[in-house]
């Protein structure tokens, strides 16, 4: 069943982030052509729904759209969910788009905002200029969200129009471009000043010059893309796309409802995915029904400890309980305690979502993750294995595994090198099935070919 899928490199090329997909350049995406290719060559019917768990910054979502496809599109972070939603803003809106910005920096002396002293935007900018920032924050809530985001319990995030989602975006571009002296070595990060006095402080001008031009280029990559798909002469309608703000552990999504799954779990690699997008969530501040260290401790790969005793569940596979073992005994510091612990708390919730994300399959029906494997000191992650096996468990068949090697951010940290292991990391495109009833296999690795092979037996 996974024989045919058409399987590029799953990694971001920076080359090919240009026009309107040069504004989303979040972390951890697999490029649009990537995805289009596996959801050309799958051959889905055209009532076919397909779903991204893990939706992030939205490509699965946007190219099944783009495809005529309908798609659902989950993810728990706000500011992907924002993201994604302003992705799929149609190029009939690009007109819209220039003026509505005006209008909002028109308003900042008119409606000037008073500051609490808990604002997030604090800890980033000094008063003045979070001032204006949160001006412009509000004036977009004010002008854009309207009775059917709002509601007595607060700010429904995934009913937010692809309007405002876009200005929101054009506003947490600028704040990223002026906070660009704060980058650290891993340039998907902004570190927090170091004190007060180190905040950021620039002018009225300043801010309101990078939004709005943000905002200028995202109205004529939009335009352009219009006139493109003109040009061609393509007879386009859009897929309807559905994105919601969820947990993959707990998500409502009707049993054998679902056609193709495409999607990249978070990767165990104690990367924080709420740590890299905490200046959008200081914009998003007054919107927010749950602070950003709450949310940090629910996502997957969280690197707080968790609540309450997590014990190995077989069903996780032997992979996975020898990599644990391994690890709960390792000499090294913490590694017993806070990173044992950690670690299990990333296996239980992915497997809590594997199941969820398996019920809502249809039998018959096709997935692919992508994954990619990581060190604990010279302990190898084998995510692949780990994967496969948990799927099995659960009725995914393994139909077919395409590697890439790449480098990974792990390999700048300088303690890596007191342990032998590989340097890069291996990301894997698995391939799965919904049988009627769980198998147990573990694949061997297929090397080279560019389209899925089955797997040797």
């Amino acid at each position: 069943m996974g024989v045919g899928l058409k399987i590029g490199s799953p990694k971001r090329n920076k080359r090919l982030q240009t026009g309107w997909e040069g504004f989303f350049p979040y972390y951890a995406g697999f490029p649009e052509l990537f995805v289009r290719d596996i959801l050309e060559s799958a051959e889905l019917r055209d009532d076919a729904v397909i779903l991204d768990p893990w939706n992030g910054s939205g490509t699965t979502t946007y190219a099944a759209s783009q495809l005529g496809l309908k798609s659902i599109g989950i993810d728990l972070n706000p500011v992907m969910i924002i993201v994604a939603r302003a992705r799929l803003l149609p190029p009939s809106e690009a007109d819209h788009l220039r003026p509505l910005a005006a209008t909002i920096l028109s308003h900042l002396r008119e409606s000037p905002v008073i500051l609490t002293d808990e604002d997030p935007l604090l800890a980033w900018f000094m008063p003045s200029a979070a001032r204006v920032v949160r001006s412009i924050e509000q004036n977009i809530r004010r002008t854009l969200l309207g009775s059917m985001t709002k509601s007595p319990d607060g700010i429904h995030l995934d009913r937010i129009s692809g309007t405002a989602a876009t200005l929101y975006v054009a506003l947490f571009a600028a704040c990223r471009r002026l906070a660009v002296s704060l980058r650290s070595s891993n340039p998907t990060w902004i570190k927090l000043p170091k004190a007060d006095d180190d905040r950021l402080d620039p002018t009225t001008y300043a801010i309101a010059h990078q939004f709005a031009k943000n905002v200028r280029g995202m109205s004529e990559a939009l335009a352009a893309k219009q006139l493109e798909e003109e040009i061609d002469g393509a007879d386009f309608t859009a897929g309807a796309s559905t994105i919601q703000l969820s947990d993959t552990t707990t998500m409502a999504i009707a049993e054998n409802s679902i056609d193709f799954v495409l999607t990249s779990p978070p990767y165990c690699t104690r990367i924080d995915y709420t740590a890299a997008t905490r200046v959008e969530l200081a914009v998003l501040g007054p919107l927010l029904k749950m602070k950003p260290r709450d949310l940090g401790r629910r996502m997957i790969g969280s690197v707080q400890v968790p609540d309450g005793a997590i014990e190995i569940d077989k069903s996780w596979g032997p992979t996975c309980s020898s990599f644990l073992a391994a690890l709960k005994k390792h000499p090294s510091k913490a590694s017993g305690g806070y990173y044992y612990k950690t670690h299990l708390d990333y296996f239980n919730k992915t497997a809590r979502s594997l199941s969820r994300v398996t019920k809502a399959l249809k039998p018959g029906g096709r997935a692919v993750f992508v994954v990619q494997d990581s060190y604990y000191k010279e302990i190898h992650n084998d995510l692949s294995a780990i994967l496969t096996e948990m799927g099995a468990r659960q009725g995914l068949s393994l139909s077919g595994r395409e590697d890439f090697h790449l480098r990974s951010m792990s390999d700048i940290n300088p303690g890596r090198k007191t342990y032998e292991r590989p340097t890069g990391a291996t990301e894997s495109v698995l391939c799965f099935v919904k049988t009627s009833k769980a198998v147990r296999t573990t694949p061997r690795p297929s090397k080279g070919a560019r389209r899925v092979r089955s797997p040797r037996r």
